[in-house]
């Protein structure tokens, strides 16, 4: 007993110091980015703003958006406001910096216990001090961007399913309600978390599971739908609607192409087997975005890796338990499907929307790292001796590489090929009246200048006394019909294109 007991200490203090070391090096980072970063991006200045709304306008927000992220950076603006009466934007700006950065070093207590129960706590370590060192989840981590706060609930209530399902406890499916309800809140997509739970028990109706009987699973089922009602509810009612806006724009999106088909089809059957045909082209290049996304997240170098430690996880007689074996296939399959109906129906997908790919299973990554050693090991050594020695030599020297790749983009500032937008910004603020109205490319200047805005393409709107543009010759005008002056060239480098950015005064 006495020995157990502090096998059981040595194991928290080896838990404690991981998790110590992993959100030092994650705390200290996003600091870095957030002291350096030129902008924010573009999303950030649409959460900011409805985070300085929300006390005014509460129930606007709520039916226009998730209002959970803007809800976060509102109360941490109040918080800071408690110790100092600065209310100037760059107060919002840092407020929603910190929350996001907070939500991503949070996230690293759910991801490393997820981690530890699939691929042991040694790997859960590696593979997370991977992934806050990988570029673009860090520059995700230190923006105004709610991906992080996100797989925070996200995180929590996977590991609550985890728990539940291994250990038996029913309870703990109320708690992976709660964590999708909130999510959701958050961003819909957290509500997988629902449906991998219900998926789980109703086969467990029918296929007993030895640590849960039926009424327990019953009990379960309960407990789960009513833990994600608590937080949703409520937030269902004011906004009016239970599907996502995304879903419910796709639902009468088909309701409307299966009525113009129909039609159609009176006149030239043609046109359904071209819609047809368009299906698997677009699954084909989703799935190939999709890969391009979580390679780029990875850096090319740790793609290898992570398809090796998957294969080899999953093979046939491999150690995965039967909780991993079923809701990590879910989780990929269902977020692919999530992916490719995004590039079916709105043609992109961002790195960030593989971000959660990425995130649920980069634990592979160290395994995959093994793989690799123990193959430079057999293929360099000369002798045989001292084999493990040689393995943990040839980890290192991968891992090494691939941060040492990750490095020249992980310490260059968030956005900072858009220096130039915050110079035009602070010149309008600094030559501009508060109440003129600015015409621009990019939302951000006129946010950072502290002007009424109008986005614009080539026209400049009626009624703008000032209009900012990107120019690629001296010639050229945003807008012929309308007489304007130059007050200032910035010259930037854009897609290795010399191009520059030119404010106007509109006469």
């Amino acid at each position: 007993m006495a020995v157990k007991l502090e096998a059981r200490c040595g194991e928290y203090k080896s838990d404690a110091i991981n998790l110590a070391i992993l959100v030092f090096v994650t705390s200290l980072l996003g600091v870095y980015l957030i002291a350096t970063a030129v902008l924010i991006s573009k999303d950030g200045v649409f959460y900011i703003e409805r985070a300085q709304k929300l006390s005014s306008e509460p129930i606007n927000i709520i039916k226009a958006h998730p209002p959970g992220y803007p809800f976060l950076i509102f109360a941490a603006h109040k918080f800071v406001s408690l110790f100092s009466k600065n209310t100037s934007l760059y107060s919002w700006i840092y407020s929603a910096h910190g929350v996001n950065l907070l939500c991503r070093v949070l996230a690293l207590v759910p991801l490393y216990f997820i981690g530890k129960l699939l691929v042991g706590s040694r790997n859960s370590f590696w593979a997370l001090l991977i992934l806050i060192l990988l570029p673009y989840p860090a520059e995700y981590g230190s923006d105004a961007l709610r991906d992080w706060p996100y797989i925070l609930f996200l995180a929590t209530g996977f590991l609550f399913l985890l728990w539940g399902a291994e250990q038996g406890k029913w309870v703990m499916f109320g708690l992976v309600g709660l964590a999708g309800g909130l999510g959701h809140i958050v961003r819909p997509e957290c509500a997988q978390l629902v449906l991998y739970g219900i998926l789980w028990l109703l086969i467990g109706l029918f296929l007993p599971r030895r640590n849960m009987n039926r009424p327990k699973l019953v009990y379960a089922l309960f407990i789960l739908l009513f833990g994600f009602a608590v937080p949703t509810a409520p937030y269902l009612k004011v906004r009016g609607r239970i599907l996502p806006r995304k879903l419910y724009q796709l639902i009468n999106s088909s309701d409307r192409e299966q009525t113009e088909e129909n039609q159609d089809s009176k006149v030239d059957c043609r046109d359904n087997v071209y819609t047809a045909e368009s299906i698997p082209i677009n699954v084909v290049k989703a799935i190939g975005e999709l890969f391009e996304g979580i390679s780029n997240n990875l850096m090319h170098f740790f793609i290898l890796p992570l398809l090796l430690g998957i294969h080899l996880r999953f093979r046939k007689q491999a150690v995965a338990t039967d909780a991993e074996r079923f809701f990590i296939p879910v989780f990929i399959v269902f977020n692919i499907i999530m992916m490719v109906v995004l590039y079916s129906n709105w043609k992109y997908i961002s790195r960030r929307h593989c971000l959660p790919l990425v995130v649920f299973t980069v634990f592979y990554v160290p395994i995959g790292l093994q793989i690799l050693a123990d193959w430079l090991t057999v293929r360099f050594s000369k002798d045989r001796f001292d084999n493990n020695q040689r393995l943990r030599v040839w980890f290192f020297v991968l891992v090494i590489t691939g941060l040492a790749i990750c490095t020249p983009k992980l310490l260059r500032p968030i956005h900072a090929d858009k220096k130039a937008y915050k110079a035009a910004a602070q010149w309008l603020k600094e030559n501009t009246q508060k109440n003129d109205l600015i015409a621009v490319f990019d939302k951000r200047i006129s946010f950072y200048a502290e002007r009424k805005g109008l986005v614009f393409d080539k026209n400049i709107p009626m009624g703008a006394q000032y209009a900012v543009a990107v120019m690629k010759n001296e010639d050229e005008n945003p807008d012929a019909d309308t007489a304007v002056q130059k007050e200032l060239s910035l010259w930037i480098d854009q897609n290795k294109k010399t191009k520059k950015i030119v404010i106007y005064r509109v006469l």
